[in-house]
């Protein structure tokens, strides 16, 4: 994760946007050879607002924004701190979050970016996650890259521009792409699909050769199916795997999660992957779409994929 570049730093005069005390205490731990001692915070009413204008200090710098923020977040992070139950104090972590959401307009990160790999996430891409946006390519792409890291590459995961690219210049203008790849080792293929202003996902599940359709609306577009049955006929054919060349057949999945908008179709296709490339039961439903959006988000700027699924409904 990038930090502010040379001219910047004048946004953090702030005082919401000083630097971590933990920056702070770095020279002395140099200069005596010791840890410095952790601060401790009193359990009054200051000591509550100050613990929590610290913990929105760390996380507006982690990412980029209060996007990912819920205040469960914030309540269980004064729980831990005073190892009590503060859930009688909401109001004034309510109170205290907007008053910092409001201190912080002075001084967006513009500058925030994540890069893993070769991918690159400015707050613009991430605001696609917030509310109801369409997301965009660019976090489609890079959750894919996520998911691939995290299964130890058993899954493969092609980049948002596969598809068009292969209608587009047929076969050759896509052959590279796996040049380095083994389709017919791994277990799972994700292909995601932006048809106009809409997202769809096809799976190829290569032991059972079966292609495999999923779409949030319950569309089905069979001749997006029709030309990866002709890829991968293609590309078993090119890495000379005489088996693949035959037996491939349709599924068409319609009892999944639906979505109940317009806006929610991207949020839907990530959910999709990340069940099936951990071979998890599909069981979110629209209802939990802005957690996930918010657990997305977080994910990406972590640049790591979350131990474990559905814990927004555990939320």
């Amino acid at each position: 994760m990038e930090t502010a570049p040379p001219g910047l730093s004048a946004s953090w005069d702030h005082h919401y946007c000083k630097p971590l005390a933990e920056e702070n205490r770095s020279d002395s731990t140099e200069e005596t050879g010791q840890p410095p001692a952790l601060p401790l915070v009193e359990f009054t009413t200051e000591g509550i607002i100050e613990c929590i204008h610290e913990f929105l200090e760390q996380f507006y710098g982690k990412y980029g924004g209060f996007t990912p923020l819920s205040e469960t977040d914030v309540l269980d992070h004064l729980n831990k701190t005073f190892q009590s139950d503060l859930n009688d104090r909401m109001k004034l972590i309510t109170k205290e979050v907007a008053k910092y959401r409001a201190g912080l307009a002075c001084a967006p990160m513009h500058f925030f970016q994540v890069i893993y790999n070769k991918h690159t996430l400015t707050l613009d891409d991430l605001s696609t996650l917030d509310d109801q946006n369409w997301v965009n390519d660019q976090v489609i792409n890079m959750y894919g890259e996520l998911i691939m890291e995290a299964t130890n590459h058993k899954v493969h995961f092609f980049n948002s521009f596969f598809y068009r690219q292969f209608v587009a210049k047929g076969y050759e203008g896509v052959r590279r792409w796996t040049k380095k790849v083994d389709l017919f080792s791994k277990t799972l293929i994700l292909i995601p699909l932006h048809l106009e202003i809409h997202w769809s996902l096809i799976t190829l599940d290569v032991s059972k050769q079966s292609i495999n359709f999923y779409d949030s609306q319950g569309i089905l577009f069979k001749f997006a199916v029709d030309n990866i049955l002709k890829y991968i006929l293609a590309e078993a054919k090119e890495k000379k795997q005489a088996v693949f060349q035959k037996g491939w057949r349709m599924v068409v999945n319609r009892t999944i999660p639906q979505q109940k908008n317009d806006n929610d179709c991207g949020v839907f296709v990530l959910e999709y992957c990340k069940c099936l490339a951990f071979m998890k039961p599909l069981l979110f439903t629209q209802e939990d779409m802005p957690r996930v959006r918010k657990r997305i988000y977080r994910e990406l700027c972590d640049c790591r994929m979350s131990d474990c699924l559905n814990q927004d409904k555990a939320t």
